[in-house]
């Protein structure tokens, strides 16, 4: 199921933020125009990744207690010591407004 969660204009370029969609913490991030939703808890320690700083010349997003940071595109992280990834979710722009949908 999606969701509207905000409008596009309510998240500052290259920040993330934490949304609650269906009952499940998702980090919202934005590059430029485009949105992405991940997990937001770390996948090696239970810290909110929504926190930690968005690297937008590679799509990703570090986590702020250990630095492991995971690709917005895969959920996948790229240093350690998180070694499982995220759920990666649905997420568009529509009229101005940002649309996610979580997987289970």
């Amino acid at each position: 199921m999606s969701n509207v969660v905000c409008s596009l204009d309510e998240i500052e370029p290259g920040t993330a933020r934490k949304v609650v969609v269906d009952g499940q913490a998702v980090a919202l991030v934005r590059i430029g125009d485009d949105v992405y939703a991940i997990d937001d808890v770390c996948s090696h320690a239970n810290v909110s990744l929504s926190d930690g700083e968005v690297w937008t010349d590679t799509c990703m997003l570090e986590c702020p207690k250990h630095g492991s940071s995971f690709s917005l595109t895969t959920g996948e992280p790229d240093t350690l010591p998180a070694t499982r990834p995220v759920a990666v979710h649905s997420a568009r722009v529509e009229d101005g407004m940002v649309i996610v949908g979580v997987t289970s």
